[in-house]
């Protein structure tokens, strides 16, 4: 049985395909009640690490009890062994993704055994436009080791945008052929603008910031609050403080667009703090949102949509039910704003279509970072950037793209820092945003073949060096690998390659 799944950073949600229709999956919590979500959620019980409704029964008091871990994903380092904080104890994050998968999974298969379904559990799992390889590799990974077939990682926007279509076709045709679609969840803010045809999408841009989200929104609110009522911000403990980052979070998504005032529970009085002083607090980071769409629209964004070829903008993703959110969008880009009615289960839906062979959609993405290489020149005593898959870059027909460079080595160890990027400047040594994908030392000297520790000898160069031959892969969810191949003095084959997930530090030979 195929479902599309939306790992969200305070909410997961899943649609099953179903005959041509898309369902969002009814999951029970603890107490038999009947949701339409998971929480986004671990904590420990005992030594037991739980998930979801699970953790949730242990009360949000609980010490180990944590929320928005997807978000240690969008750090430059992270690994599976990345450490992550319950309480006074500490769980590997790919264990910690692996326990809440696994958790997910369960309640497939319980919706499974509920229709007499059997047979196995395959799954298209959305992930933000702007991650890097590691949040894939690390996301793809733990639904697998959770017992289900992934049928591949798709963009979210890109997600959304088959939900927008199965919607809204009326709104799209000749002469209006695009959609953007504006997707901020809980942990990040993508933007995608996708060119339709029918039921063929074409991702054309994606940009994004990766920490701005419903988090960021909750947060204000908590600071808010306690500067009201005349709190210090560091005198408020943490257990406190994220009791009243709960109840802001509730507050704020109970807000409609009739709501004029909030109140919060702090200590033993009750809060007031009014709608419109609250969105003037948020304004900026929805502004933020508008500046990064901006470079989608093509020119002025202050003239709106009119004169260009975007039949809307369609809002998604659990932040964006905030009223402040469309009517702000509404007042720049008038009536081709579209929110989705169900914006915390729109990915979802569209990841189902995504994974229905039936559905006759069909989506052409394109990488929103690009990968490059610092490479020591001049016996290490300058760097260079060489740009090796530009984010625009298409793949072959069978999905990977593939990058070769053939060159005689001139040093007696390779040192390449990889990277992924959103930006480079052009005519710049230094790309913009960027993470670390591998760090690898190669010793093209024989003599150091066996040395145990590459980063402690002198870069210098030396003359008739092997012929190398680097290749950079990335395959279709995404996720990048690295090869470096040369013959040694005796004619050796010497290989050394990576993969995100496997990197803990310098690769050698």
């Amino acid at each position: 049985m195929r479902f599309g799944i939306d790992f969200g950073t305070t909410r997961t949600t899943a649609a099953v395909v179903d005959r041509g229709n898309y369902p969002v999956m009814g999951v029970e919590d603890t107490l038999g009640d009947a949701q339409e979500y998971i929480p986004s959620v671990v904590a420990l019980d005992g030594d037991r690490l739980v998930a979801g409704w699970e953790a949730v029964e242990l009360g949000e008091d609980n010490p180990t009890f944590i929320r928005s871990f997807k978000r240690l994903m969008a750090a430059e380092e992270v690994t599976a062994a990345t450490p992550v904080r319950l309480g006074e104890s500490h769980r590997p994050l790919g264990e910690v993704l692996e326990t809440f998968a696994t958790y997910v999974i369960d309640r497939l298969r319980h919706h499974q055994r509920q229709i007499g379904d059997d047979s196995a559990i395959e799954v298209a799992l959305g992930v933000p436009a702007n991650s890097h390889s590691a949040q894939r590799l690390l996301t793809l990974d733990a639904f697998r080791r959770a017992g289900a077939t992934v049928l591949g990682l798709v963009n979210e926007p890109s997600a959304a945008a088959f939900e927008y279509t199965h919607r809204h076709p009326t709104t799209l045709n000749s002469r209006r052929s695009s959609v953007i679609v504006y997707d901020l969840g809980g942990g990040t803010f993508d933007v995608t603008l996708v060119r339709i045809d029918g039921h063929e999408h074409e991702v054309l841009t994606s940009l994004g910031v990766s920490r701005l989200g419903g988090d960021d929104f909750d947060e204000v609110l908590a600071d808010f609050a306690l500067e009201t009522s005349g709190h210090s911000l560091d005198a408020f403990g943490n257990r406190a403080r994220g009791r009243l980052v709960d109840e802001a979070r509730s507050a704020k998504e109970n807000l409609v667009p009739q709501s004029r005032r909030l109140v919060l529970e702090l200590g033993d009085k009750d809060v007031v703090i009014p709608v419109a002083d609250y969105y003037e607090k948020v304004t900026p980071l929805v502004e933020r949102t508008l500046a990064a769409m901006e470079p989608l629209i093509g020119r002025d964004a202050e003239q709106g949509l009119k004169d260009t070829d975007i039949a809307g903008v369609y809002l998604v993703g659990g932040a964006s039910s905030l009223p402040l959110v469309p009517r702000l969008l509404r007042e720049r880009f008038g009536r081709r704003v579209h929110r989705s009615p169900f914006p915390g289960a729109s990915t979802a839906v569209g990841l189902a279509i995504a994974a229905d062979p039936e559905s006759g959609y069909h989506l052409r993405d394109r990488l929103a970072r690009g990968i490059g290489v610092f490479r020591e020149l001049d016996a290490g005593k300058s760097v260079s950037f060489d740009a090796l898959v530009a984010p625009d870059t298409d793949p072959g027909e069978d999905g990977f793209i593939r990058v070769t460079r053939s060159y005689q080595a001139a040093h007696n160890v390779g040192w390449f820092r990889f990277v992924e990027y959103s930006a480079d400047d052009t005519g710049s040594e230094h790309p913009g945003d960027l993470s670390l994908i591998a760090e690898i030392l190669v010793p093209f000297d024989p003599s150091l073949q066996n040395n145990a520790d590459l980063s402690q000898v002198p870069v210098e160069r030396r003359q008739n060096g092997p012929m190398v031959t680097e290749t950079v892969t990335v395959d279709p969810d995404g996720i990048t690998s690295i090869r470096i191949e040369f013959l040694d003095d005796s004619g050796t084959p010497v290989v050394v390659e990576s993969t995100v997930s496997l990197r803990s530090g310098a690769v050698r030979a």
